[in-house]
């Protein structure tokens, strides 16, 4: 069972903390930033850790920040908190992701702290998900005070493996996440802190912002947009050391692996059973003290202290053992291993040849045959997200579920356990009666009471098989072989259990699906699944214990109502109608120290129709309100995606009431050619 964390209150250092300080920028814009720090830093100057994210130091974020940076601060750092330009309490508009003008203004905030009288001059990053994305980038921009980062569920690739697209196949969370931005974006900074000119403030950025959305699905393919802040493009360019961590629940775990295999500075990788949150905070656990682990990366690399930290395997992953198939996992079994480098020598390939509902041996003589698949739009109800955020209810129930629209391969119960860890590779022989097509692929463990847990998947848009970048139509009933990687994972197949593989033309509503219903043609025989196998070995019985999860005590908030977090899968059988609903309720909850009350509600449906592929529709709506007794906000925003053959759809709506008064309202209509999606 996972320990809670552990509060701790007796450091090495006080610390005081100052809850809101303005970083003037250039250009004459202020920036709002909390920042804790030891009490004598003034007279004994101490390294800072900078944390830069768009998500409202002041409410939404204050809980978890409470937590740590204090109990960083208290073992010798400065800890600063920034907002965002246009977001939380700082000036300005924030348009869009990582643009050239962020991590410009983040190169400004590390030369401010750096010259601080209680700074040493030494500035470290830390970051999970856009943190973890603009300190990978702001590192490329090589500013001197930078010294070291640790990067946490972040990508080096913003168009390969970020929650946009997945195999050039567009992602469900491209609606979701778009939709979750358009409401944080739509909030005024709190006028305790700005002053009356808070409204000025809210307008310019509901006027500004803009629908991200519509900006995203411009950029189907791989084109210059991605590129720009995808540090994949010249690893060279990070010269500093650099601490990956993710979550094989997350959606980000591929980049650790390579990230380790390309950056040629010093770094380490760690990736737990987490989903996408810190460590200490991690869930499915066990949760582990990452905030140790912190201290002694920044002790090496801001403050010169041996801490061994280096010492240790590059990589450190969570195997994960068997467990049956639900939604919501409070822990997963297994046991830390190690690795001293990445790519690992002692990764071999295990082979298996596709044959008719089989998974037979390579060695095995498999004769020819054409298998085919159309899959029902229903395959993907049962997926999960993307990239899970708390680790249920958005993990992949039983894929028996799943399984009755796909083409299935199951290998004959194993004689010995198995372990893998990396990528599994797909080789594929197959053809398309379409022009554009995808393949779902899923790899499962079938326990011997026939349950089946999703192991790992993997998507190709079929057009995408040689160029993200110059995607290509399919020529109906040629045959093609493509390769499809899916998702690095670390797991355990036990003796008796058998290994699933499971195909589909569809996987929705995690990814969307093709223009029109597609059949494949698989060939058995010339396709092939390749698993990295990884053989037990002794040194990670003498591996170093994580300590257990440790940090500040929390500031307190008291909760009026209770939030809820459901995954609803309706069948309408008289209508043919199948829809997801999503319904993610933070409540609502009172912050003591700055006397105000905030509520956080979003509800998802994707519902489809029948066969009908172009019935897919994504409806995201979204409350946010924030309350104190002479000032009270609110917005609603409303994003609704659908697609013909040929072209998607967007509708949304922000409305903003100040008081109840309805302040702002716009509308967005618009319409985006598909481009080979």
């Amino acid at each position: 069972m996972t320990p809670k964390l552990e509060a701790v209150t007796d450091t090495p250092h006080k610390v005081r903390s100052i809850e809101n300080v303005w970083i003037p920028m250039a250009d004459g814009a202020r920036l709002a930033a909390r920042i804790w720090l030891p009490v004598d830093a003034e007279n004994h100057p101490v390294p800072a850790v900078l944390e830069y994210i768009p998500y409202r130091k002041r409410d939404f974020t204050r809980l978890r920040d409470s937590i740590m940076h204090p109990y960083i601060a208290g073992h010798g750092y400065a800890c600063v908190r920034v907002d965002l330009r246009g977001s939380g309490d700082s000036d300005g508009i924030l348009r869009d992701e990582y643009m050239q003008q962020e991590l410009d203004d983040g190169v400004e905030i590390l030369r401010w702290i750096a010259a601080k009288p209680w700074c040493t001059g030494d500035v470290g990053m830390i970051g999970i998900s856009w943190g973890g994305f603009n300190g990978l980038q702001i590192a490329t921009m090589n500013p001197p005070e930078l010294k070291a980062i640790i990067t946490a569920c972040s990508t080096d690739d913003r168009y390969a493996d970020d929650i946009h697209h997945m195999g050039g196949c567009l992602l469900g969370d491209n609606l979701s996440w778009a939709s979750v931005m358009f409401a944080y974006n739509a909030l005024p900074p709190d006028p305790a802190l700005v002053g009356e000119r808070w409204r000025d403030m809210w307008r310019e950025r509901l006027e500004g912002s803009g629908l991200w959305l519509e900006q995203w699905l411009r950029h189907q393919r791989r084109d210059a947009y991605w590129k720009h802040g995808s540090i994949c493009e010249d690893f060279s360019s990070v010269k500093c050391p650099v601490f990956a961590v993710s979550g094989w629940a997350d959606g980000y775990s591929n980049a650790v692996f390579r990230l380790l295999a390309n950056l040629d500075v010093p770094r380490k990788g760690l990736i737990g059973p987490w989903a996408h949150k810190y460590p200490h905070d991690g869930v499915p656990g066990p949760a582990i003290g990452f905030l140790q682990e912190a201290l002694r990366w920044w002790d090496k690399w801001l403050k010169g202290l041996e801490t061994g930290v280096m010492d240790e395997p590059m990589l450190r992953v969570w195997m994960q053992d068997s467990v049956p198939p639900t939604s919501n996992y409070i822990d997963r079994p297994g046991r830390w291993v190690g690795e001293s480098s990445w790519p690992s020598a002692n990764i071999t390939e295990r082979r298996f040849a596709l044959a008719p509902g089989r998974l037979a041996p390579e060695s095995a003589p498999i004769a020819e045959t054409s298998l085919t698949i159309q899959s029902p739009l229903t395959v993907g109800l049962f997926a999960g997200k993307w990239c899970s955020y708390s680790a249920g209810p958005d993990l992949a129930h039983d894929q028996r579920e799943e399984d009755g629209g796909a083409l299935v391969f199951k290998s004959d119960p194993l004689d010995t356990q198995l372990e893998i860890l990396g990528a599994p590779i797909i080789e594929l022989d197959l053809s398309s009666n379409k022009l554009i097509a995808m393949v779902a692929v899923r790899l499962s463990d079938i326990a011997p009471d026939g349950k089946a847990t999703r192991v790992t998947f993997g998507l190709l848009n079929l057009t995408h098989r040689d160029s993200r970048e110059n995607p290509a139509l399919l020529e109906p009933g040629r045959r093609y072989r493509v390769r499809v990687r899916l998702n690095d994972i670390a797991q355990v197949f036990p003796a008796g259990h058998r290994i699933s593989l499971a195909i589909s033309t569809s996987y929705w509503p995690l990814a969307w699906a093709p223009p029109e219903p597609v059949q494949l043609t698989v060939y058995s025989g010339a396709s092939v699944c390749m698993l990295p196998e990884r053989l037990p070995r002794v040194e990670d019985d003498s591996l170093p214990a994580f300590g257990p999860p440790e940090g500040a005590p929390p500031e307190r908030r008291r909760m009026l109502e209770p939030g809820h977090h459901n995954w609803l899968v309706h069948r309408d059988l008289a209508t043919d109608k199948s829809t997801l609903e999503v319904i993610n309720d933070y409540g609502v909850f009172h912050i003591d120290a700055i006397d105000l009350t905030v509520g956080n509600r979003t509800v998802e449906r994707y519902s489809s129709q029948g066969d009908d592929f172009t019935s897919l529709r994504g409806d995201v709506r979204s409350t946010r309100s924030l309350r104190r007794r002479d000032w009270h906000v609110r917005t609603e925003t409303r994003t609704v995606l659908t697609s013909t053959e040929t072209e998607f759809h967007i509708y949304a709506d922000l409305d903003a009431f100040d008081s109840d008064k309805r302040v702002f309202s716009r509308s967005w209509d618009r319409i985006i050619e598909r481009d080979l999606v």
